[in-house]
């Protein structure tokens, strides 16, 4: 394997580190906006934009690697399969929540209603990420695929 093939390797496993550091840091910044309590319409619109920016991001990188990353792991480490399939699931759990948030904001629910959509988004994502770390950032430094890292992890 040439110096080049192994850095390329090696920078999956730290994009996915990086994916997940922005996506802390935006669910961080939307709870900030949330606790912050600008009252009135001010609040709502930003709350609604911080919402907004973090769910779609959530959601596109989890699409991006359910349908690009999590097959190249499946075809390469046929033995993650569960591992996989877990974490599908979350992503599952994930879009049902954020459903659940961005439906909240939008009819305006009171402060402490939305924190508790946060809470369990952050609850549940903060596993996740955790776990997935743990079981795919070893595998992806060895993991020769041909995509680019926005196709596997999301646009952010």
């Amino acid at each position: 394997m040439t110096e080049c093939e192994t850095t390329r390797l090696v920078a999956w496993s730290r994009e996915m580190r990086q994916v997940h550091r922005r996506l802390r840091e935006a669910l961080s910044l939307t709870r900030a906006s949330l606790a912050d309590g600008t009252p009135g319409e001010s609040a709502t619109r930003e709350l609604l934009l911080y919402c907004h920016g973090f769910c779609t991001a959530l959601d596109s990188h989890h699409r991006g690697e359910d349908h690009t990353l999590f097959p190249a792991v499946a075809a390469a480490h046929p033995e993650l399969r569960p591992v996989l399939r877990s974490l599908e699931q979350d992503h599952s759990m994930i879009a049902h929540l954020l459903g659940g948030l961005r439906t909240a904001v939008e009819r305006a629910a009171p402060p402490e209603e939305l924190d508790q959509h946060l809470e369990g988004i952050s609850a549940l994502m903060e596993n996740h990420f955790r776990y997935e770390e743990r079981q795919l950032l070893t595998v992806l430094e060895t993991l020769e695929l041909t995509a680019e890292p926005r196709e596997a992890l999301g646009l952010l």
